[in-house]
């Protein structure tokens, strides 16, 4: 299930928190490991803003799903078997038999791990668009199968991620009790691979990010 941010902090532990002050300008001095620990507003206030580009996007440009640790299970199995709240059984070729899970776009309980799509919570298209089109092959690989953020990665019903696409947070949110958790899972996305917002997705951050607490999040950069 959706992994809380004591799971994030967990993964990290070992590492030194650098804190960012609010109102910070992009964070700067970026290096892969370094972890931060900043608000929600402050993270916010603290992304580049630029014009969004799509030129040249494909999405074959992200390979994925990849089985990293070659267990016959690939990224998005990776994740439904994640956040099964009753697990499956798993069969030859990772199948899956059985279980159950929540979808947190739309609140339905889902007893068909074939009705699953393992969403981007930040779509690849919105990533390019945002500067990984500046990326090598091997770092969209990396974002596109990023099992070392539980943030980045979620099971939803197919119905839901169907209807987000592509969409940022400006023209697509999931049902209500879901935004604020939403908001700062996109928030922790981009601020961990370094990417842009452009105005209206700024605004809309701001505007949503007012109704929701502004507690501390913990983010290992990836880039």
């Amino acid at each position: 299930m959706r992994s809380a941010l004591a799971a994030a902090v967990a993964a990290v532990a070992s590492a030194a928190l650098v804190a960012v002050p609010a109102h910070a300008a992009p964070v700067q001095h970026r290096a892969a490991g370094q972890t931060i620990s900043i608000t929600l507003q402050e993270a916010i206030d603290s992304l580049p803003v630029a014009d969004e580009d799509r030129t040249g996007y494909e999405r074959t440009k992200f390979r994925h799903w990849i089985d990293a640790d070659r267990d016959g299970c690939n990224t998005r199995k990776e994740v439904i078997l994640e956040e099964a709240v009753e697990a499956p059984e798993i069969g030859p070729g990772c199948s899956l038999t059985g279980g159950s899970w929540y979808s947190a776009y739309d609140g339905e309980i889902v007893t068909d791990a074939a009705r699953l799509d393992v969403d981007h919570v930040v779509p690849l298209a919105e990533a390019w668009d945002s500067g990984a089109s500046a990326w090598t092959p091997l770092e969209r690989q990396r974002y596109a199968n990023d099992l070392d953020e539980p943030r980045a990665l979620i099971a939803v019903t197919g119905r839901s991620n169907r209807q987000k696409a592509d969409k940022d947070v400006s023209d697509w949110l999931p049902m209500p009790s879901d935004q604020c958790t939403y908001i700062t899972d996109w928030t922790v996305v981009k601020t961990r691979w370094g990417l842009t917002i452009d105005q209206r997705e700024q605004d809309a951050l701001h505007r949503l990010a007012a109704g929701c607490a502004n507690e501390p999040i913990t983010v290992e950069l990836a880039r």
